[in-house]
């Protein structure tokens, strides 16, 4: 169930594999505190470069596939690669947004919608596999209005300042819902 839990409560074999995950469950709900208090900076701050929007972003994907990596480790079978495609993906996504700060916004938002789009299929893949799971249907919900804010990220909207910040602090937001979800969810395993 959880964005970098390998080690979610779905794919856990055995009660022992369940109280080892769940001793970590604390590292899960702090990196979701992170992420939003990422996101309700980026929704408090005036920024108004496409320099900071793109460093702002830059950090954002470099974080999320860090995340993604460090979840490598705890992930089982086909899951180890997903988790690692999808850490490279962002960190590659991360590296762009920093070696041309100044680009347009439409580089950014075309960034963004491949962020949104990858995240989302990730989060829709996860959710289906692991139906009958407890809360299963809210990382299915997150995948689906990721995907969409993707599309809408494609789409010629003015590039206007705003809506890249609010892609961005949706991406935040969502990755700390995820990741609070989680936290509880391995804290509950560890507890059955």
């Amino acid at each position: 169930m959880s964005d970098l839990g390998a080690a979610a409560p779905s794919r856990v074999r055995t009660r022992g594999e369940a109280r080892e995950a769940s001793q970590f469950w604390w590292v899960y709900l702090l990196l979701g505190a992170g992420w939003l208090l990422f996101a309700i900076i980026i929704f408090r701050f005036d920024w108004t470069s496409v320099s900071s929007i793109s460093i702002l972003f830059g950090i954002a994907m470099l974080a999320a596939g860090a995340a993604e990596l460090f979840s490598v480790f705890g992930a089982s079978g086909g899951w180890k690669v997903a988790h690692a495609l999808i850490g490279l993906a962002f960190v590659v996504i991360g590296v762009i947004a920093f070696a041309h700060p100044g680009d347009t916004f439409s580089a950014l938002a075309g960034v963004m919608s491949f962020y949104f789009i990858i995240k989302g299929f990730f989060d829709l893949a996860l959710s289906l596999a692991s139906i009958g799971a407890e809360l299963w249907w809210l990382r299915l919900l997150v995948g689906i209005g990721e995907i969409l804010l993707g599309f809408w990220a494609a789409g010629d909207f003015g590039h206007k300042t705003v809506l890249l910040l609010v892609w961005i602090g949706a991406a935040a937001l969502t990755r700390g819902i995820m990741d609070i979800v989680a936290a509880f969810s391995l804290r509950s395993a560890g507890d059955g």
